[in-house]
């Protein structure tokens, strides 16, 4: 870590603009650090942002402790992305310890930022640039200022996209990548989806929108045109019945109501994909089926119950996806002020992923307790079934490949 110290060092001064620290190797501790310099009483300090489990925390340091501290955060972290007025760098961390730093020199003035120390909430898509589907879907003005009825819709678009900012370095820039968005519904998100990727991080990418509502994808198609976005395109389908692709690189699901969910998941376990983003809603199916002695009294309210069933159900599919060899969160999508259905799971295809026999005899402990049996695990063991099926039947495949 010398050559990382000796960077930091040289750019945690007074024209340094920004870091951040991501993609931890133990995904209980921190998740991200940002950092950013402030002025108090004319002295330079460090302000620290630091995320875990679903919270934010700061700290304000001098350069020889943020040094010292951003040091420690990256002996868990494999990337740094970091700005100056004179540089861009780009720093990892390979699973030995091996430090890359790559950097790249700016041409031009210098760049103009905000060093105060309690400054307004810097979105993804910022307040005052005027966004041509933002304005068209009635959460912008034309002239860039949020509408105020649309205020929540604005701050739950750009924490989507700081999903998506997390989980860029999963994503290979060197071709075309295909994510499909079952349920898009009016399409807020999957609009921003493109314009952040193609256009604002130069992604070659394809969507495809899918939803039941007829009027609803014909409006999107035409605002689609309208933009010039070529590779964005809505359809009419089921989540259940879609086979419009082979491969998939990452599934969006937002809001798919009860077993839909379950459905959209298993299509992208099918399709191998390496990012999945799912919102749940309305997970009725274990509230019909949850069962415990133990937990009678409590199960007996109604309320209580329907919560605590929605809860069991995200929890398992997200065990149902680490089983399948993805890395599964569950975080918070948006505050509760803003809407109920605030949990998002996010899994992330593990590239050296082994089986682990002991988080299959968990989830089976967990339904038996319970006397659950949650449709996602049927799907995806009917998937298993017919894999192992196929390979029965053309013996062959495999003897070529160990040729």
């Amino acid at each position: 870590m010398n050559e990382l110290s000796k960077l930091l060092q040289e750019n945690l001064n007074i024209e340094f603009i920004s870091a951040t620290l991501s993609n931890p190797k133990n995904k209980d501790g921190v998740q991200k650090v940002k950092v950013r310099p402030i002025l108090k009483k004319d002295v330079l300090y460090f302000q620290l942002e630091s995320f875990w489990n679903n919270q934010a925390f700061h700290e304000n340091v001098e350069e020889k402790k943020a040094c010292e501290i951003l040091l420690e955060y990256m002996g868990n972290m494999r990337q740094m992305q970091m700005e100056t007025q004179r540089a861009d760098y780009t720093v990892l961390v390979s699973k030995k310890g091996k430090v890359t730093i790559k950097s790249k020199i700016k041409k031009g003035g210098k760049k103009k930022i905000d060093m105060s120390h309690d400054r307004k909430k810097k979105y993804v898509l910022e307040e005052g640039v005027p966004v041509p589907f933002l304005q068209d879907l009635g959460v912008m003005t034309q002239d860039g200022k949020i509408v105020r009825a649309k205020s929540d819709k604005f701050r739950q678009i750009n924490r989507f996209l700081e999903f998506i900012e997390d989980i860029l370095p999963e994503l290979d820039k060197g071709r075309e990548l295909t994510i499909l968005d079952f349920g898009c519904g009016k399409s807020y998100l999957t609009f921003a989806m493109y314009y952040y990727l193609h256009e604002l991080k130069e992604y070659d990418i394809r969507i495809i929108g899918l939803d039941l509502k007829k009027d609803v994808i014909r409006h999107c198609n035409e605002l689609s045109e309208k933009y010039g976005y070529e590779k964005l395109r809505f359809l009419e389908g089921d989540i259940a019945d879609y086979t419009g692709v082979n491969k998939v690189d990452m599934v969006v699901t937002l809001h798919a109501c009860d077993t839909a969910t379950d459905y959209a998941l298993a299509k992208a376990v099918g399709w191998d994909a390496k990012v999945i983003l799912s919102v749940p809603c309305c997970q009725h199916e274990l509230n019909r089926q949850i069962k415990n002695e133990i937990l009678e009294p409590i199960l007996k309210y109604g309320l209580l119950k329907e919560r605590m069933a929605a809860l069991i159900t995200d929890g398992l599919r997200a065990q149902y996806l680490e089983r399948e060899g993805y890395e599964a969160q569950i975080l918070e999508f948006i505050d509760m002020e803003h809407t109920p259905k605030n949990i998002l799971i996010r899994a992330v295809k593990k590239r050296h992923a082994k089986e682990d026999n002991n988080i299959e005899a968990s989830i089976k402990r967990c339904e038996a307790a319970l006397r659950v049996s949650p449709t996602l695990g049927h799907l995806l063991d009917g998937f298993a079934t017919e894999s192992a099926n196929s390979e029965k039947d053309h013996p062959e495949k495999e003897d070529k490949e160990g040729v």
